[in-house]
């Protein structure tokens, strides 16, 4: 299998988890449900922190996530979760071995 998968956790500041989803919503959203490449796509809120999220993203390939991450929007996304978050995300790429169909 060549498929790609992004495990990522986001810390918000204190009490800011609603905004990361406000503009996680605004631009990253849309581009993954116009996206082919993206297989899975999994947004959830952490039950132990309230200012955690975690992430799940599957895509079909290396080259599918790194187009994605390289969209002339993601800079904009950046700069304005920026605002929200207590320090960059925990990003942990992973190439899948299997998979329940």
């Amino acid at each position: 299998m060549s498929k790609t998968a992004l495990f990522i956790r986001h810390q918000a500041q204190p009490g800011k988890r609603e905004e990361v989803r406000r503009i996680w919503e605004k631009h990253v959203k849309p581009r993954v449900e116009a996206n082919p490449a993206h297989e899975a796509y999994y947004f959830c809120h952490d039950e132990k922190d309230a200012d955690v999220i975690c992430v799940f993203q599957l895509y079909s390939s290396k080259q599918a996530m790194e187009d994605f991450l390289s969209g002339e929007w993601y800079p904009g996304y950046l700069a304005e979760v920026g605002t929200v978050v207590a320090a960059p995300p925990q990003i942990t790429p992973a190439a899948l071995m299997w998979a329940k169909d």
